[in-house]
């Protein structure tokens, strides 16, 4: 697939993007490179590749699911002017 200066012209007014002739040409020419290059990959065989996430086979490292801190829920709540159920209570504002 190749695009043409009409192309290039029709996508910076699609985008709002005011280009001179002389940038029309030189996006052309990178579009039509990234056009290629998006070919030429496309042409590889990749039947017997396994989809990997990263290029290294790198593991995650995770750590141990396990409560570290204590609970400190009362704590936090009594200095609240209002608390029932653990919940804090605000009063109502719109009536």
């Amino acid at each position: 697939m190749s695009l043409a200066n009409d192309d290039v012209r029709r996508i910076a007014a699609l985008a709002r993007i005011a280009i001179t002739a002389e940038e029309s040409a030189e996006v052309l020419e990178r579009l039509n490179r990234v056009l290629t290059l998006i070919e030429e990959m496309r042409a590889v065989d990749v039947s017997g590749v396994e989809p990997m996430a990263h290029a290294l086979d790198l593991g995650q490292r995770l750590r141990e699911d396990k409560v570290t801190e204590s609970d400190r829920h009362d704590a936090y709540q009594a200095g609240a002017p209002a608390v029932d159920d653990a919940l804090y209570l605000v009063p109502k504002v719109i009536e």
